[in-house]
């Protein structure tokens, strides 16, 4: 038994410079800006739900914590217990947080290497339709709002606890030279790409330290227009691209990369593999791109 995470939910990001962000997630990446209880935090919209994206004023730039969605109060209870059985340590969301998430219940807890992970149900929806400022309409239902790339320092540990003890399931894997990521020279280190629905991942790892608690965060749109014209807001605002447009290995999606203000990256991509559990066989991909995706940024 393990603990039954639907797709992650939501992220919460600290900074320093809201101004910036207003700038990037609006008029770079084209989310829709909604509401929220604090007026002094972004509430960003991509489909129906409140807030997928939360980014609140701090004294440091970073990813504060991911949110994954479970089914509901009995699917939440399970990990309580599942966690207690497996040693975590986790707490309950305050009414405060409770509040500001919108959510009916949550609980938090860290994975070894500091990253902050809640589990929620309830969250509210809106009767408004999300209306994005350059009509790019974003790829979420069943798979989520996207997935998420986080920091970890041992590779075996990691594919440990989030499979064995968060439930999520192997989709795909990457070795790379240990001397990458100051190992041994000849030693060989791991990404992992975790999957809990039909997106390819909603999580993976890189076996790297991050300052920024964060390597990056994807969203998906419909079509490859819309990465297109994200891809000449990038130019148009001078926003830093890390890698140009390439099409993946793993999950087949044409993409770019571009550094958000909290100093790490965002993906913004379109078609995506969806996958059926049922049939899947993971593999070891020998490259992270078909084609493209120099992350010199093409300089």
């Amino acid at each position: 038994m393990t603990i039954d995470i639907k797709s992650m939910g939501y992220v919460r990001v600290a900074s320093t410079d809201l101004g910036e962000w207003e700038k990037f997630a609006g008029k770079v990446l084209g989310l829709a800006a909604g509401r929220g209880p604090n007026p002094d935090h972004q509430y960003w919209r991509i489909d129906q739900v409140s807030a997928r994206l939360v980014v609140f004023p701090s004294d440091v730039d970073r990813l504060d914590c991911s949110g994954w969605e479970v089914a509901d109060h009995q699917a939440l209870q399970a990990a309580r217990e599942h966690l207690q059985k497996a040693g975590v340590e986790f707490e309950e969301g305050t009414k405060d947080e409770l509040d500001e998430r919108r959510v009916q219940e949550l609980i938090r807890f860290r994975d070894p290497w500091d990253n902050v992970f809640e589990l929620f149900h309830g969250i509210t929806y809106e009767s408004r339709p999300v209306v994005t400022p350059y009509a790019a309409k974003f790829v979420t239902g069943d798979q989520g709002m996207g997935h998420l790339v986080v920091p970890v320092l041992d590779d075996v540990e990691a594919l440990r606890f989030y499979t064995e003890v968060l439930g999520f399931r192997l989709r795909d894997s990457m070795s790379m030279p240990g001397e990458f990521v100051g190992k041994e020279p000849g030693s060989k280190v791991w990404l992992r790409f975790l999957g809990v629905n039909p997106r390819h991942h909603s999580l993976a790892f890189l076996p790297m330290p991050n300052p920024s608690k964060c390597v990056h965060i994807m969203f998906e749109v419909d079509e490859l227009d819309h990465v297109g014209r994200a891809l000449e807001r990038v130019r148009k605002h001078g926003a830093k691209l890390s890698a140009t447009l390439g099409r993946h290995m793993n999950d087949e999606m044409i993409s770019f990369y571009v550094r958000s203000p909290g100093g790490f990256d965002v993906e913004f991509g379109t078609e995506g593999l969806r996958v059926d559990d049922e049939r899947w066989v993971a593999r070891e991909s020998t490259a992270v791109s078909y084609w493209g995706h120099d992350f010199g940024g093409g300089n």
